[in-house]
């Protein structure tokens, strides 16, 4: 097909970035982190050349959380996948489209992965999801690039006219499907957005002290509610703690209630987040049960259950139905591809979380399997800023998500997106209601913008 691409050169850009307050989830805080700014210049078969954008934060505290290696050592891993999946990429001599590429390339993404680590220091072996997280910018800028060359929005690139059926990758079942099939036609105008509440986030003003940040921002979830009207919270649990689990998810239920009550919303959802601290899933069947009785309505409200015990389902073969009649659990950590999937599914677990940080393409085959095989799924981040957050919330409009997504840089790392994207996507980075506007997202390409994004970035702030 003429739409069909081959990348021509890929630029990375490391940028250090400090956190407004620290996030703290499952065991880790994460204060400071890099966030990788990805630039893909690519050619079609008709000779035509374009540049297409990624990002990411390379959150080692995430997706690498070996305790016994430091932040810095993980960090550095990372940049040197991110560089050898770059070359990689450009190496790569067909014409293609950007989801056959990325298939493509994953046994070489986990071949690279394993011998770049093992250069810097004999310790390091970054799990796959690590991986992920650096191969995803530059799969997101292939993606923008192609919708760019091509003259179309990317979104309208994933179906016959454009790329071959999914049984590529879903196997025979899915012989004359596409994954144009799985997607909505446009962008939804706006979706919700999840604020998370973290481990170390204060729920009211009188809490607050010399040590908040003294920008004028919110600190408190009280103030976050009053000025941007969330109404979808997701609450970062200890799971190894049952009393304050139980204490905190209901202090947030409250509050939600009251701080809405008062701008006139009634809407509100929870979900709790223990990043697989729990020992076994026994955990949270007693404090759902505890909650239900303590009050239903707080129970009612909880959409679902993210993650609730180690992310090795092949070591750790726990039995998620009991927990699932109570409540949807959902694969996060544990989702690195289909076969973690199906494992999930066999296991009892209800449905996944997608990130764009394990990649734009695997994100849509396995939204797509999900809606055809009626899997719920959630699209959540990694504190995404800047292009990243564009990104995300640019899919979560086009997918059939549980209740919007998760966007959180706005808490936590506000300052790591640049004015001129600011400026351009304010509707994004700015909530009303509850809500972001996709009305920003034009254009080719994943709606960027970039040359509106580079004149804004000229203006005086």
């Amino acid at each position: 097909m003429n739409s069909d691409l081959k990348v021509k050169q890929v630029e990375i850009h490391f940028e250090p970035c400090a956190a407004r307050t620290p996030l703290k989830f499952g065991a880790v805080v994460m204060d400071q982190v890099t966030f990788c700014r990805i630039r893909a210049t690519v050619e079609n078969r008709a000779g035509q050349v374009a540049d297409g954008w990624g990002g990411i934060f390379l959150a080692d505290f995430w997706s690498w959380p070996t305790p016994e290696l430091d932040h810095a050592s993980k960090e550095a891993c990372m940049k040197r996948v991110a560089q050898r999946y770059a070359d990689e990429v450009a190496a790569y001599p067909h014409y293609t489209h950007p989801i056959d590429l990325f298939w493509a390339l994953e046994p070489a993404l986990d071949n690279l992965n394993h011998e770049a680590c093992v250069l810097m220091d004999e310790r390091l072996r970054q799990p796959l999801l690590g991986a992920l997280v650096c191969a995803s910018p530059i799969d997101a800028a292939i993606h923008d690039a192609f919708g760019n060359v091509n003259g179309i929005d990317s979104y309208q690139g994933y179906g016959p006219e454009f790329m071959g059926d999914l049984s590529r990758y879903l196997g025979p079942r899915y012989q004359g499907k596409y994954v144009s099939q799985y997607l909505r036609d446009s962008y939804l105008p706006e979706v919700p957005i999840f604020h998370l509440v973290g481990g170390l986030d204060k729920l009211t003003q009188s809490e607050k002290d010399d040590t908040d940040p003294q920008d004028g921002e919110p600190v408190s979830l009280d103030e976050w509610i009053a000025r941007d009207g969330v109404f979808c919270l997701k609450v970062k649990l200890r799971g190894n703690d049952l009393e304050w689990d139980l204490e905190r998810t209901l202090a947030v239920f409250r509050i939600g209630q009251e701080e809405l009550a008062k701008r006139g919303q009634t809407e509100l959802h929870l979900t709790a987040d223990t990043n697989e601290q729990c020992d076994s899933p026994e955990y949270l069947v007693e404090m759902c049960t505890r909650l239900r009785e303590a009050s239903p309505e707080c129970f009612d409200r909880l959409l679902y259950l993210e993650q609730p015990t180690d992310r090795d389902l092949e070591t750790h073969r726990h039995d998620m139905h009991k927990l699932s009649q109570l409540k949807p659990v959902i694969l996060d950590e544990s989702l690195a591809g289909l076969e973690s999937l199906q494992l999930g599914l066999e296991l009892g677990w209800s449905g996944l979380a997608l990130k764009t940080c394990k990649g734009h393409s695997m994100d849509l085959v396995l939204a797509a399997k999900a809606r055809e095989e009626g899997i719920p799924y959630a699209l959540q981040d990694l504190t995404n800023p800047s292009l990243a957050l564009i990104h995300s919330v640019g899919m979560g409009a086009r997918l059939y998500t549980m209740m919007g997504l998760e966007a959180n840089s706005r808490q936590f790392f506000p300052a790591a997106t640049p004015p001129g994207e600011q400026r351009i996507h304010a509707g994004l980075f700015r909530l009303h209601n509850g809500l972001a506007s996709t009305a920003s997202l034009q254009g080719t390409g994943l709606g960027y913008q970039m040359d509106l994004v580079a004149q804004a970035s000229r203006l005086p702030r």
